[in-house]
């Protein structure tokens, strides 16, 4: 097992990254503080057996198990409301622990209750996929979807604690391995040169699930989070860089409905759109432009919007995002592979010309 801390002045929190670690009682009882825990999950995780290990590792609480819908769509008021339904039912007292057990919905939906029920209860991160492990259950964002906007509802509620099970990453399906990679990329596209080099070298033990690959990336990954978080924990500065792509994939996401384009596939995309703006400016070359779109199709993610978005659905569903500052939209760009700023002050026509760029024309080009 691996550790590192996520280094805030108020809470602080261990990041835990083995395998094997769901069975673990005693790293995850030390991290719950009351005799009640509430554990949040899904209908797909629910059939494997991860489920089961966590509440075998539970036991001599008093448990309470939540079961949602699984996906993207039912990440809304509605669902959350089930949550509180139960923890109310089972009149969960606020020195409560809730467990989100699963991916970067559950996660997010779990925190984002936690930091509401009886006005704060303690809460635990266990991503069971690439994306939650390497990017949603670090630092603290929390929320729901609206159909105006992803993620436009939610508050910033650290957890005691992320605990990693790389284990679960082998029943993870193939298509979702690739979304997590999107996250996995933008780390080293943002702000490690090197570890971008170490991707590429190592892309096709990622896809493989070599253990010691992934166990690298998402070390990696989660220590470039938590230091930018240490900086700017409520994302008034340096931490909207860790956005690279998202405004671009959020509006994908928006127009195309939440879930039917995966959240790392909307990322993926919009990560071309950022690098081929970042090109506009003169920011960075063609060969950096297409190194990072290379390494996006060796992870089988797609670097093309969808077809049917037009320039104005892109600048409507755009003008709804969270860096949208009096006004004026903030992009995350590159200056460089491993250097990332947030800007405003780009031409209209910089980001007209992305918005009408052929990116299947590229993509076939490679």
């Amino acid at each position: 097992m691996h550790s590192l801390q996520v280094p805030l002045p108020e809470r602080s929190y261990p990041i835990y990254i083995g395998s094997g670690l769901l069975s673990q009682h005693e790293l995850l009882t030390r991290h719950i503080g009351g005799r009640q825990v509430a554990l949040v999950t899904n209908e797909s995780i629910g059939k494997l057996p991860y489920l089961a290990q966590l509440e075998q590792s539970l036991q001599g609480f008093e448990l309470t198990r939540i079961i949602l819908p699984d996906g993207e769509a039912y990440k809304n008021w509605q669902t959350l409301q089930r949550i509180f339904d139960e923890l109310l039912k089972a009149r969960h007292e606020r020195s409560t622990t809730l467990i989100a057990l699963g991916g970067g919905v559950v996660g997010d939906m779990t925190g984002f209750a936690a930091a509401c029920y009886q006005r704060g209860a303690q809460f635990i991160q266990v991503p069971t996929t690439l994306l939650a492990q390497v990017d949603s259950s670090v630092g603290g964002k929390t929320g729901i979807n609206h159909p105006l906007g992803k993620n436009m509802i939610g508050a910033f509620y650290q957890p005691q604690a992320v605990i990693i099970d790389t284990g679960t990453l082998q029943t993870l399906p193939e298509r979702e391995l690739s979304a997590g990679l999107a996250e996995v990329i933008k780390y080293g596209l943002i702000a490690d040169a090197d570890f971008l080099a170490f991707l590429e070298s190592h892309m096709d033990a990622l896809l493989a699930r070599d253990e010691q690959a992934l166990a690298q990336a998402i070390s990696r990954s989660c220590a470039i989070k938590a230091q930018i978080v240490a900086q700017d924990e409520r994302e008034s500065g340096i931490r909207a860089i860790l956005n690279l792509g998202h405004t671009f994939g959020h509006a994908i996401e928006t127009h195309q409905g939440y879930g039917t384009w995966l959240h790392g596939e909307a990322v993926a995309a919009g990560t071309m759109m950022a690098l081929q703006m970042s090109h506009e400016l003169d920011w960075i070359d063609q060969a950096a432009r297409n190194r990072a779109a290379g390494l996006l199709l060796r992870a089988k993610l797609p670097i093309a919007p969808p077809a049917d978005m037009t320039e104005g659905d892109f600048m409507r569903h755009m003008a709804v995002d969270k860096k949208v500052q009096n006004g004026r939209l903030r992009l995350v760009l590159l200056k460089k592979p491993g250097k990332a700023v947030i800007s405003a002050d780009f031409p209209a026509t910089a980001l007209e010309a992305t918005l009408a760029f052929d990116y299947q024309s590229l993509q076939a080009q490679l």
